[in-house]
């Protein structure tokens, strides 16, 4: 039976399409933007009607167009060590290297803003460097660490999250907002309206509320109905305009689908026999090698963190402050994908309500978030029963990447478990 894949990807793909063309034609023609970290506040920006470009989609483009290699191999050139996350680090290279013919469209102009999150190491110092060659402001938002993180997170972080994050932490992110939205103010020559910024808050709960019930539907179906490769963009690119009226109309769709193609008992693997997960960013050079196992093993990857995460990592009850709520959101993302004890009970919940058998875990070796948490992540998983094998490679950088070796050590693993369920 061949896979057909669903029409909403079809559809996510052509809208993101048009949008960054637009994006570019803004950017290229001369408009403001800002330059973010991922785990900023992306929301405060969309108020405000500020262009984003965010540094770890930015890599992921210069790594889809197969430039991550030169970039880092100029990044050796420049003096620096080879350690610097490659994930954070291979936009700067490129607009320190200064070709912008060879960029991606055409590099990228002088940003009005910058804006990070302390959440790493090299964060700061990434971005210190991005406003010394650009001139532009930096901000740098904090990261506090919470004293007593409870691992099992997700279940006070909707409603509860006061309690789990600490009403000092969340006081400090909310003081450092003001401050954030008074440099947007000033750069915009718009007002931030608090009202028009619940309702939108309002509508983004509304959009992962249903992500939550078409993760539901993936986690309870009897087989996979749909590839991860096809997961991602169907939830990544409303994600990028969530709130949107857009972005809820296609998450309902895509809810849609995916109930349609269980009740009509579609699968990936129609003689699914293996159900796998994939652990961390993703594989944005190569992100055919989800389907290397369906036809030798009837082995699908079921799971990947972007669905799950839009619900447990985003929905956040609006208790009479959404600036106080934006905090609840961002003030752990990063640490509650990557860091123990954070991910590891979330990792070990979200194997059991998928019936995973195998865990495939990218570990970047030199990203301190994605990668120095993986052992005790490893090790919670392994003491649940799941087999977990640790690739040690990067989501954009190709060099470490061999996919005939992983193969060759993922095939052993999955023979185990048919003879073990045979």
């Amino acid at each position: 039976m061949t896979y057909t894949p669903l029409e909403t990807t079809k559809v996510a793909a052509e809208y993101q399409r048009d949008w960054l063309r637009g994006l570019r034609g803004q950017i290229t023609a001369g408009a403001q933007y800002a330059f973010v970290n991922a785990d900023t506040p992306h929301e405060l920006f969309h108020a405000m009607d500020m262009p984003i470009v965010t540094n770890q989609w930015w890599s992921a483009v210069i790594s889809a167009k197969q430039l991550s290699e030169h970039y880092v191999g100029h990044m050796a050139e420049l003096g620096y060590h080879d350690r610097l996350a490659r994930y954070s680090s291979l936009p700067l290279i490129a607009a320190l290297e200064g070709d912008a013919e060879r960029q991606p469209w055409g590099g990228l102009p002088k940003p009005a803003m910058l804006c990070a999150r302390q959440s790493s190491d090299d964060h700061q110092k990434i971005f210190a460097l991005w406003a010394d060659l650009t001139g532009a402001p930096l901000t740098m938002l904090s990261a506090p660490a919470v004293p007593d993180p409870a691992p099992d997170w997700w279940r006070l972080a909707r409603e509860d999250w006061e309690q789990l994050y600490g009403t000092d932490r969340l006081d400090l992110m909310v003081a450092e907002f003001g401050e954030l939205i008074e440099r947007l103010e000033a750069l915009t020559g718009r007002a931030f309206d608090h009202d028009r910024f619940e309702q939108y808050m309002d509508a983004i709960d509304r959009q992962e509320r249903i992500f939550d019930e078409a993760n539901e539907i993936l986690a309870t179906a009897a087989r996979c109905p749909i590839r991860i490769s096809e997961q991602i963009p169907n939830v990544m690119i409303p994600q990028w305009h969530r709130g949107s009226d857009w972005a809820i109309s296609h998450a309902e769709a895509f809810r849609d689908a995916l109930r349609e193609r269980v009740a009509n008992g579609v699968a990936v693997v129609p003689d699914e026999r293996i159900r796998m997960m994939w652990i961390g960013a993703g594989l944005w050079f190569d992100t055919g090698f989800y389907s290397a196992f369906e036809e030798s093993h009837g082995a699908v990857f079921a799971w990947n963190m972007y669905l799950p995460f839009a619900a447990d990592g985003y929905i956040r009850k609006n208790h009479g402050d959404p600036l106080r709520t934006l905090a609840a959101r961002v003030s752990a993302m990063n640490e509650q994908l990557h860091q123990p004890p954070w991910v590891n009970e979330w990792l070990v919940e979200q194997a059991r309500r998928y019936r995973i058998d195998v865990a495939l875990m990218l570990i970047p070796a030199n990203d301190r978030f994605s990668a120095h948490g993986s052992y005790f992540a490893k090790e919670a998983l392994e003491a649940a029963g799941v087999r977990v094998i640790e690739v040690w490679s990067d989501m954009v950088d190709s060099r470490d990447w061999d996919r005939e070796a992983v193969v060759a050590r993922v095939v052993p693993v999955l023979d185990a478990v048919l003879a073990e369920k045979n």
